[in-house]
């Protein structure tokens, strides 16, 4: 696998960096590790996850910011907590199991003990074993403590950051952005379930492939052919004020007829296909909005999506300059009734390593990663709609992957 350095990777970058992006980007390790610190340990907002899965006192949940282990905790005061998942003595992980409930956090290796606030509370034979041997008189147990995180929420979902000056959260996200969770988060959530998938490629290929209304309705043959999804239905992008953050959504076209796509050939034609069972198509219009498809991000790692009735939140994990871990977490509400839960289960099966529509994205990020050796500086080509950052109607754009990269030059520097 080609390695590039952080100054190969960035000196070719054209000026308005937007419209062509530089391919090196994706394999270097000075790139992986800036941004480590500026995207996932700087002044920057990522998901934890839902506050439901740490609803009791003690209760806690392993999850990751970028690919550094982190731990979320309820409180004994009922607040949120966080901090890094690392004993301060010899760096083992702390905390081993995705979920569970302690009073203290103790290390299996030598049994370092943390409280809920990430303060070293005890030290395996601090004092030696008969006179001899323990730490030194000047060791001081508040000078090791864990790493903590500044937590905030918004309609149930969690976020963190390592940077105490990170900006409130609204303002972080935006009013559009802000109203469009919250309308996807209405109400006290239920966890259905959970899976991970690994990708074999840099997680900003993954990143820009769900800003990337562009390929939808090519890439997933089963939103054409079933009018899940197409660019000449209803619908837009919406762009936060610094391009960061995106929205891209689509209301449900009955027509018969799409000329655009039979002009295209784009395998669209339903006439040879169909479901034995086509209960998956239907659900119910739950936001009284006719709004059948929302994809929202938030830089850099969140998705939130809504495929008819099945909702989901994606975090994306990166492991190293060619691996990304997808964490998908399946969630209705409290009050559901049976027949929408089931649905929203039923539903699972357009979306995930094998869903029905999704199954190409797995594959897709791979094939741009395999293609990297010999790119030099070269770049891609991100054109479609012009040159610019903003919302619009049409879904025919690349504008978000823009508002990514416009975002990520101005935190990364470079």
């Amino acid at each position: 696998m080609n390695r590039t350095p952080i100054h190969e990777a960035t000196e070719d970058w054209p000026n308005d960096g937007l419209t062509r992006v530089p391919y090196a980007l994706y394999d270097s390790p000075e790139i992986y590790a800036r941004e480590r610190r500026r995207l996932f340990m700087g002044p920057i907002w990522n998901v934890l996850g839902f506050d439901c899965e740490v609803p009791n006192p003690g209760d806690y949940k392993t999850t990751n910011i970028g690919d550094v282990p982190v731990v979320l905790l309820r409180g004994k005061d009922g607040s949120l907590k966080g901090f890094e998942n690392r004993c301060s003595h010899r760096g083992a992980l702390l905390c081993l199991e995705k979920f569970g409930n302690a009073k203290a956090f103790t290390c299996v290796y030598h049994a370092w003990s943390y409280d809920e606030d990430g303060d070293l509370v005890g030290v395996a034979f601090q004092n030696g074993v008969g006179g001899e041997g323990g730490m030194p008189d000047d060791f001081r147990r508040e000078e090791h403590g864990l790493r903590r995180l500044k937590i905030a929420s918004l309609s149930g979902l969690v976020f963190g950051s390592f940077d105490p000056d990170v900006p409130d959260l609204e303002d972080y996200l935006g009013p559009d952005i802000v109203s469009r969770i919250r309308r996807v988060l209405p109400r006290p959530v239920r966890i259905l379930g959970y899976y991970t998938q690994t990708l074999r490629n840099n997680w900003k290929l993954y990143a820009e492939n769900v800003k990337d209304p562009y390929h939808a309705s090519i890439l997933h043959s089963f939103f054409t052919t079933f009018r899940v999804n197409r660019l000449s239905q209803q619908g837009g992008i919406i762009i936060d004020g610094d391009g960061a953050h995106h929205v891209s959504y689509s209301k449900l076209d009955r027509r018969d007829g799409d000329q655009e796509y039979e002009a295209e050939k784009l395998r669209a034609d339903k006439d040879d296909f169909g479901l034995k069972d086509p209960a998956i198509l239907g659900g119910r219009d739950e936001f009284d909005d006719g709004i059948t498809l929302q994809i929202l991000t938030v830089f850099p790692g969140l998705v939130l999506q809504q495929v008819r009735n099945n909702l989901v939140m994606r975090q994306i994990v990166p492991r190293g300059v060619d691996r990304t871990d997808l964490v998908w977490t399946n969630y209705g509400f409290a009050d559901d009734d049976a027949e929408l839960a089931d649905l929203r289960l039923l539903q699972a099966n357009f979306i995930g390593p094998a869903g029905y529509i999704s199954m190409e994205d797995g594959a897709v990020g791979a094939f741009v990663q395999r293609a990297l050796p010999g790119t030099g500086g070269e770049t891609s080509v991100v054109m479609m709609g012009g040159d610019e950052v903003a919302s619009s109607a049409s879904r025919v754009t690349e504008a978000s992957i823009r508002g990514f990269w416009k975002a990520y030059r101005r935190v990364m520097d470079i």
